[in-house]
């Protein structure tokens, strides 16, 4: 999809959603209705920090604030829309040495974000809307109240600190986006969607790997009890096995013992699945969780924002052929309604341009973070390698120590305890 550039440097949003700019990047605030206690929450005097000296008396001179900022709000009349003209300020801060374009729809929304963020504080007022005939006069007028209140704004200590002042004095749109934004997001979107199928077979096969390290530990705990019970069995042998009572008494007495070495190894191998659990299988699920977020965003915008901006634009060419059949029926009343119209529509497809540009803006900002968490693969297969290698070195320290105590199971010649051979040691092949 091609940006339409008619509306670059654009900071503006429909008031609906309470100027999506300045709530997305301050933490998602979500409405009017939960901006409206922010400032108070953040009364809280766990979370606030007293300033030194005072707290009753302002801390600033006349000076410091008015060092803070210098705000230049200049006309730009040759900006115009397709039937009516618009007037555009070039609007510069010495401070974040910006220079960005607004209009005096864009000071409305700013000004009800601030009223909405700082229900407490001074807020100044907006000069008037245009009026039908309005002359030079009135522009210059609005266009000196402007700067007024954008200089009180950017002065305020409180609201010279907040992120919304920096974004409309310095966010331009598509200013900020690569020029193949569109391309990157695409290759982005496959590459991390090839990523989250990778990685959601890794999980799956991880949390095999630990169940069975669950289930292997389950296994040798029953085993152990099971030949703790067949040494503890006091069952008499029949008479025609009274001689090997003593053998059988030999052996009852070991079996016993090893289950012990066994409960070690169960706990061992229970000890491995739980690390897995939580160092492997669970950084995974963590990965995962942030993959899925990212298609989650992906499909909002494509589903969101870029299907109402192309709707916008399918509308604005219905009315335009509208107008140019209406025009050729010389129907004055029905040429100015349409007129009026598409002037409302022009201004629609601008908003969703730059909701689109924002958008975009975010995915490129979402899409760096995701690469940043990418990394996180090494540490997730160095948890598994580790996990394997000390579970197997500490389970072989525990076979190792039961191997010695599994010599008085075996009987040989004349009563000899010995263990049985391998098929080497007999001349056997061991095919």
């Amino acid at each position: 999809m091609k940006l339409v550039g008619a509306s670059r440097g654009r900071w503006r949003d429909c008031k609906n959603s309470c100027c999506v700019l300045c709530i997305s990047a301050v933490g998602q605030l979500g409405g009017p209705q939960t901006s409206q206690v922010t400032e108070w929450r953040n009364l809280d005097p766990r979370r606030m920090q007293m300033p030194q000296g005072n707290p009753l008396l302002l801390s600033y001179t006349l000076q410091e604030l008015l060092a803070k900022d210098t705000v230049q709000v200049e006309l730009i009349p040759e900006k115009k829309g397709l039937f009516l003209k618009h007037v555009e300020y070039e609007v510069s801060s010495q401070r974040f040495k910006s220079s960005v374009y607004r209009r005096y729809n864009d000071f409305v929304v700013f000004h009800e974000v601030l009223l909405h963020k700082f229900p407490y504080r001074m807020v100044p007022a907006l000069p008037p809307k245009r009026v039908l005939g309005a002359d030079r006069e009135f522009i210059e007028g609005r266009r000196r109240a402007l700067k007024r209140f954008i200089n009180l704004v950017a002065r305020h200590p409180p609201f010279s600190e907040d992120v919304l002042l920096k974004l409309f004095l310095s966010f331009s749109g598509s200013d900020f986006l690569p020029a193949d934004i569109q391309t990157q997001f695409a290759m982005s979107r496959e590459l991390i969607r090839n990523v989250y199928n990778s990685f959601y077979k890794l999980r799956d096969r991880a949390e095999r790997i630990a169940s069975r390290a669950i289930d292997n530990a389950a296994d040798l705990l029953i085993f152990g009890k099971e030949l703790s019970a067949l040494g503890s069995d006091t069952t008499p042998l029949p008479s025609w096995a009274a001689l090997h009572l003593s053998t059988w008494g030999s052996l009852k007495q070991a079996l016993k013992g090893l289950s012990v070495e066994f409960a070690l190894l169960a706990d061992k191998a229970a000890q491995q699945g739980k690390k897995e659990e939580n160092d492997v299988v669970e950084k995974l699920n963590l990965f995962l969780d942030l993959l899925q977020s990212y298609k989650d965003l992906c499909e909002r915008h494509e589903k969101g924002v870029l299907h109402k901006h192309q709707r916008a634009l399918h509308k604005y060419g219905l009315m335009k052929r509208q107008m140019m059949s209406a025009a050729h029926g010389r129907e004055p009343e029905s040429v100015e309604q349409l007129e009026s119209r598409i002037v409302e529509q022009e201004n629609v497809i601008q908003t969703m341009e730059l909701r689109n540009y924002f958008s975009l803006y975010c995915l490129h900002q979402e899409t760096q973070l995701v690469h940043v968490y990418l990394p996180l693969t090494s540490h997730i297969l160095g948890a598994f390698v580790n996990s394997q290698i000390q579970g197997h070195k500490e389970m072989s320290k525990v076979w190792n120590d039961l191997k010695p105590k599994l010599s008085c199971l075996f009987a040989g010649p004349h009563s000899v305890l010995t263990p049985p051979r391998s098929p080497q040691e007999d001349g056997m092949c061991p095919h």
